[in-house]
């Protein structure tokens, strides 16, 4: 995109990450940029995020800041796995699809992706790829990775969760959760965070802070000790240890230590709910996932994509196939404004 086109996107529509930082924790920054602390997360910030941690999660709860999603992945699943290792995924999952093959460069870790509907898995599905088990050809598998809500924009229900949780567990394996967008699925479901982690069986947790309203930072919560060894040392050794980490501890103090982080998931899902209806009677377009958090999945014409391309969405392959997503600040003129557009670019 160009310079130019930048100046004339108002709202875009490509991803959460677009959006800027909520002042609330912009100003958690400006409070935390006072005075000295210890350096390698021996800060107060760090302690007050240790106790909001273990408040929402449960007192087994321990939190792990990270600079990244990927960083926080890779850390966590290298915590509950041997070298020999592998992951079941999903075919789409992040981890698989869209990390440039860190958990298998970084964590060296084997991904069994499997295919998903409408990006959940089933216990059924799992199990029937859950095999090898004390074959010395295979790859061991030792974790069953979900994603919490979805890269299809939807979100498992406490009682899937556990079923799957059983299903690994059955097995021997973890249960992994890269909760990107866990505050949006958990008010979706209108729900506190540990009743879709801790409560149903969830062994580790990559906790999302940047698409939510931070500036940067993602956080590992370790909600079962006793599935994970190492996290300390693979947390460096990984090149996600913050020598400065009051200022990633920081925020997430802003964000959990209210109701920040609620009120701004409840936000931008109530506008992709917004967005969903506002597109549902334009002619040519389908929406194809269930709209269940802040995003929106849809199919129009290749020549209405191509008109709006880099203005208001990321459009994902050549099928058509768009997503349109929410943030925080995405307000119901911004949605109008590209409901507007869309037809536009349908008419003419």
């Amino acid at each position: 995109m160009s310079s130019s086109d930048l100046r004339d996107v108002h709202h875009g529509f490509g991803s959460d990450n677009h959006a800027g930082v909520h002042p609330e924790v912009m100003a958690a920054l400006a409070e935390a940029n006072t005075g000295y602390q210890l350096a390698y997360g021996s800060d107060e910030w760090t302690e007050r995020l240790d106790d909001i941690a273990r408040r929402h999660f449960g007192p087994r709860a321990e939190a792990f800041p990270v600079f990244n999603g990927t960083g926080a992945n890779v850390v966590g699943l290298q915590a509950m796995c041997e070298r020999w290792s592998s992951v079941i995924c999903a075919e789409h999952a992040h981890i698989n699809q869209d990390e440039c093959g860190a958990s298998e460069h970084v964590g060296g870790l084997k991904l069994i992706p499997i295919p998903a509907e409408n990006g959940k898995l089933t216990p059924e599905a799992v199990a029937e790829r859950a095999t090898g088990f004390g074959n010395i050809q295979r790859s061991q598998p030792a974790v069953l990775s979900i994603t919490q809500a979805t890269e299809a924009g939807t979100v498992y229900t406490p009682d899937e969760i556990a079923a799957l949780a059983s299903c690994a567990h059955e097995r021997g394996m973890h249960l992994h959760m890269d909760g990107a967008r866990l505050a949006n699925a958990a008010v979706s479901l209108d729900v506190p965070l540990a009743a879709i982690t801790t409560d149903v069986g969830v062994d580790v947790l990559s906790f999302g802070g940047t698409k939510n309203g931070m500036m940067l930072g993602e956080m590992v919560v370790v909600l079962n000790p006793d599935a994970v060894h190492g996290m300390a040392y693979l947390r460096k050794s990984s090149m996600q240890l913050a020598s400065k980490m009051r200022f990633l501890s920081a925020q997430f103090v802003a964000l959990l230590g209210g109701d920040l982080w609620e009120r701004n998931a409840r936000h931008a899902n109530a506008m992709a709910r917004l967005l969903a209806d506002r597109v549902r009677d334009v002619p040519e377009v389908e929406i194809v996932h269930p709209v269940e958090a802040n995003a929106v999945f849809a199919r129009l014409p290749e020549k209405a994509a191509e008109r709006l391309r880099g203005r208001f969405f990321y459009h994902g392959d050549p099928t058509s196939e768009v997503r349109w997503m929410c943030a925080f600040d995405t307000t119901e003129a911004d949605v109008n404004a590209f409901v507007a557009a869309l037809r536009e670019s349908l008419e003419s």
